[in-house]
């Protein structure tokens, strides 16, 4: 049943996808980390793969920058393939004292500066969380492995080069450890749609210091991240 950004029959994904924003980086998964990967989609240059991990199904799938687009692409893998389970894997930029290149963040809710929510027509704000399974697995896969990892609140914003260079102190005093701009409508979609989302990422940079990871230090990075999602599926 392709959709108009999914050219994936039903059934082509595995209960539990895996999600980076970048497309290579979905077929760098699929290449290097499953067995027996196939390409299910390519719309748009938006590869999906299904293959096995250990044993398991597993598919990856890109979704792209921002939350209107992985709003998208999450909410037709929920809807319209049966999936009930969705990883990001993505990078982010620390605000926190707690938090430093190399670590991994488990985004146990996800604040955010857009009006996704208004679509639903609350009197109040949603607050977007990951869901605990999900999250108490990865924190229990984290330890086994010998994984740093930092869980708490992060901040999904709308915008990247923003006009206001004063946006992320406010966001800062409340504890929130880092910015990046697709947990919160990943969060908001399963809430609404009854499944499971989570996100784990990668500090690829530090903006109140500077100190940012190279090109051959992220990749070292996010393999541990992508070891950490994939070890952690039930």
């Amino acid at each position: 049943m392709a959709t108009p950004h999914n050219s994936a029959e039903k059934g082509d994904f595995a209960k539990t996808v895996l999600m980076p924003g970048d497309p290579l980086r979905a077929q760098y998964i699929a290449e290097n980390f499953l067995t027996d990967a196939k390409q299910v989609t390519s719309v748009r240059n938006v590869y999906g793969y299904t293959g096995k991990y250990k044993g398991k199904d597993i598919s990856v799938m890109a979704h792209g920058m921002g939350m209107p687009s992985v709003g998208i692409y999450t909410y037709e893998l929920y809807s319209f393939y049966d999936v009930e389970n969705i990883i990001r894997i993505g990078s982010a930029g620390s605000i926190s004292e707690n938090c430093h290149v190399r670590d991994i963040v488990i985004a146990m809710g996800a604040s955010t500066d857009s009006r996704w929510q208004e679509q639903y027509g609350l009197a109040g704000n949603f607050a977007p969380i990951a869901d605990y399974s999900l999250l108490r697995n990865a924190v229990d896969t984290a330890e086994r492995l010998g994984k740093k990892i930092v869980v708490g609140n992060v901040v999904s914003s709308d915008v990247f080069y923003g006009d206001n260079k004063n946006a992320n102190d406010n966001w800062r005093k409340m504890g929130c450890l880092c910015i990046e701009m697709e947990c919160a409508a990943l969060y908001m979609n399963a809430a609404r749609l009854g499944k499971k989302a989570l996100g784990i990422l990668t500090i690829s940079d530090e903006i109140y210091t500077g100190i940012e990871l190279d090109s051959a230090e992220r990749q070292t990075g996010f393999n541990n991240m992508i070891e950490l999602a994939l070890e952690s599926v039930k």
